[in-house]
C-alpha cells in the first residue's frame, strides 16, 4: 500500500491483464469532521478504500495481498486499487474537492454495466469514516472504450435497466435538479451523437433520471478535474450538458446514471474515456 503525501496524485498503472480501463471518482462538496474524531490521527483514504472494497467482495486480486495460492481461490473482483486522497477537512474552507479515488476496473461481463454504483459506494464509505459528507457535485472518468456494445445480450443492451426499479419508491420531494456534463475531450465523439444520447436518455422508461434539456457545452462549463489532461484525452474541449431530475440526490442514484450514459455511449460508437460531472443544482424543495 503506498503512503500517503500532500502531493499524491492521481496517475496510470499498468495493468497486467486485460481491463475495462481506469476508472476514477472525485467527490465535490463539504465535509465537516466527526467531533470524535482524533485529529492527531491520520486517515488514509487508500487504506480505507481497499478495506471497504475487500469487506464487499469487490475488490480485485492484485490489490488484497496474500500468497499465491490465496490468489488462485478467489473469484476476480471488481477493479484492483490504484489510488486515492482527500483534503483534510480542518483545512478547506467551503465547497470543493473532498476525496478522490482511482482503480483499474475489471473486463466488464457482457450482461453487466460499468461498476459505478460500487465505487461510488466505497468512495463515500470511506469519506464518511471522516467526517459527515454535504455532496454537491460528483465527477467521473469512464472508461467507455473498455465497453463492448456489441456483446451485450438481447435481454440486457442497457443492463442498468435490469436494476431501475430499485428507485421505483422513492419520495417524491426527493426528486433534484441537476446538470450533468458528459465530455469526451479532444475527441468530437460526444458532441456528434448528442442528440441521439439525449434522446435515448428522454424515452427510457425508468424512474431515476427525468430528462429536461440539452445543450452543446465546452471546456468553460466543466469542472477542473483533479488530474492532467494527459490522465486521459484532455483538455475537455467537446461535450453536452444534460439537465433534468435525479428522483434523489445519493451516489446510488449518480451511479445508475452514470453506469446507464457509459452503455448508450458506447452504443453509439463512442470508444474513448468520458469525464462525466453531475452537479446539484439547488436543493429539493
Amino acid at each position: 500500500m503506498p503512503e500517503q503525501s500532500a502531493t499524491d496524485q492521481p496517475g496510470m498503472v499498468p495493468a497486467a491483464r486485460r481491463t475495462a480501463g481506469t476508472m476514477f471518482a472525485a467527490l465535490h462538496g463539504e465535509l465537516v469532521a466527526h467531533a470524535w474524531s482524533d485529529p492527531g490521527v491520520e486517515h488514509d483514504a487508500y487504506s480505507l478504500f481497499l478495506q471497504r472494497s475487500l469487506a464487499l467482495g469487490w475488490l480485485d486480486d492484485r490489490s488484497a495481498g496474500g500468497g499465491s495460492e490465496d490468489r488462485l481461490r478467489r473469484a476476480p473482483g471488481l477493479w484492483a486499487m490504484n489510488d486515492a486522497g482527500w483534503n483534510d477537512p480542518s483545512k478547506v474552507s467551503g465547497a470543493g474537492l473532498v476525496s478522490w479515488f482511482q482503480v483499474e476496473a475489471s473486463a466488464v461481463a457482457d450482461d453487466r454495466p460499468l461498476p459505478v454504483r460500487p465505487f461510488l459506494q466505497c468512495a463515500e464509505s470511506a469519506t464518511a469514516q471522516t467526517g459527515t459528507l454535504r455532496l454537491t457535485a460528483v465527477q467521473l472518468l469512464l472508461p467507455v472504450q473498455g465497453l463492448d456494445a456489441a456483446a451485450r445480450p438481447a435481454y440486457a443492451p442497457l443492463p442498468t435497466m435490469l436494476t431501475a426499479d430499485w428507485f421505483a419508491r422513492r419520495n417524491p420531494r426527493s426528486k433534484t435538479p441537476v446538470e450533468v456534463n458528459i465530455n469526451s475531450g479532444r475527441d468530437t465523439s460526444v458532441p456528434d451523437v448528442a442528440e441521439r444520447i439525449a434522446d435515448c436518455l428522454r424515452h427510457l422508461d425508468q424512474p431515476v433520471f427525468a430528462y429536461g434539456s440539452h445543450d452543446l457545452a465546452g471546456q468553460d462549463a466543466v469542472l477542473v478535474p483533479p488530474f492532467d489532461d494527459s490522465f486521459w484525452n484532455g483538455p475537455p474541449l467537446h461535450g453536452m450538458v444534460l439537465r433534468g431530475e435525479l428522483t434523489e440526490w445519493s451516489c446510488d442514484a449518480v451511479g445508475w446514471l452514470a453506469e446507464t450514459i457509459a452503455d448508450t455511449a458506447a452504443s453509439l460508437g463512442i470508444r474513448t474515456p468520458l469525464l462525466l460531472t453531475v452537479t446539484r443544482t439547488h436543493s429539493a424543495g
